[in-house]
């Protein structure tokens, strides 16, 4: 009686074993007459590369706006196989966080001001001395020239790969004391500034006290009366509505506003070749558009800033400007000494 249970219970066991084979093999997945149709637009959102690109302005600024034209170039240049991700406004780190945070790999893409560089890289101090850009045709051909080459190959010590120098335009002068037409009208006053030697020792010069706040702290310590004053682009100016909080602007031109577009140098690495290639092309034509696109911003704002607010505006003169220029003459002594006076020199020799 056993013996038949057992042969039973193996019996059915088999036969269990049977259906269920023949139901998965009828009916399962494989199916052809119900199998769900393959995903080939997600087989490809699987595979895409992802470049995360913070930055702290506005989007509708010259770096902004670059760096959206340069997120498209690169998609349409790869096919979609990589995607920029833009993160204007400072949303993922905030101007002093950023090139560690790409140091460090946690963001794969930054465009900081080059004067934020300059305590990783004291030579590009150089770059932040007064007049030391002619007009908009000098800074072209010295940050888009083997200058600009030769800057830029000094952050692979870092683990940054250095792409491209990008334009903003140059720098004006703000207060709420007065107008600055001379440099003794800078006495006493307290000005924002990028964490540079060069710009704190040209403010120093001027007897100005100097703070090197993040550039979201601005408005509100401008608005509250803690900062007198600032230097900065018309397009920054504008797009941050500073002139909102600020009584007196000079067009002054002293300094450029330039950006210094990196990776991780690991993460570039990791790129196939062809990625490589496209990403290049994809910048050089970002860069060149840039240079004349950032002019028209800054004039097209300046001139919405003069039909909009009450701010007076001095431009200065010849006159005025060949005081600056000789008021600011002991700084290339004493940076020519500290850095050497090759950069300075052959900086000077493309103004003409």
């Amino acid at each position: 009686m056993v013996n038949v249970m057992k042969t039973f219970i193996s019996t059915f066991i088999l036969i269990f074993i049977f259906f269920m084979f023949v139901f998965f093999i009828g009916f399962g997945p494989n199916n052809d007459s119900k199998s769900i149709p393959f995903d080939h637009e997600q087989e490809g959102l699987n595979k895409q590369i992802v470049i995360n690109f913070s930055h702290v302005v506005a989007e509708n600024t010259p770096k902004g706006q670059a760096a959206e034209r340069f997120a498209k170039l690169v998609a349409e240049k790869t096919n979609g196989k990589v995607k920029v991700e833009v993160f204007p406004n400072g949303v993922l780190y905030a101007e002093g966080e950023e090139v560690n945070a790409l140091i460090r790999g946690e963001i794969q893409m930054i465009a900081p001001a080059y004067s934020n560089m300059t305590e990783l890289l004291p030579e590009w101090l150089i770059l932040d001395l007064p007049y030391i850009f002619k007009d908009d045709e000098h800074v072209e051909a010295v940050l888009n020239g083997e200058i600009g080459d030769a800057l830029l190959s000094q952050l692979k010590k870092h683990n940054i790969k250095g792409i491209a120098f990008w334009s903003n335009g140059f720098k004006q002068m703000m207060s709420n004391r007065g107008p600055l037409k001379a440099p003794a009208d800078f006495l006493g006053q307290r000005f924002r500034i990028m964490p540079s030697k060069a710009l704190e020792d040209q403010f120093h010069e001027l007897g100005v006290k100097t703070s090197a706040m993040p550039f979201n702290q601005v408005y509100r310590n401008l608005e509250s009366g803690y900062l007198d004053g600032i230097e900065n682009t018309i397009s920054n100016i504008y797009s941050k509505r500073f002139y909102k909080v600020q009584k007196y602007m000079t067009i002054s031109n002293h300094g450029y506003l330039g950006y210094s577009v990196m990776m991780n140098q690991e993460f570039w690495d990791s790129l196939p070749k062809d990625i490589q290639k496209d990403i290049e092309e994809a910048m050089d034509e970002t860069t060149n558009w840039l240079y004349t696109e950032s002019q028209e911003i800054n004039n097209d704002q300046l001139n919405m800033i003069k039909i909009t607010s009450d701010i007076l505006i001095h431009e200065l003169s010849e006159e005025e400007r060949e005081n600056w220029i000789d008021f600011f003459q002991p700084l290339y002594e004493e940076y020519g000494e500290k850095y050497g006076k090759r950069w300075i020199n052959e900086i000077q020799k493309l103004s003409n």
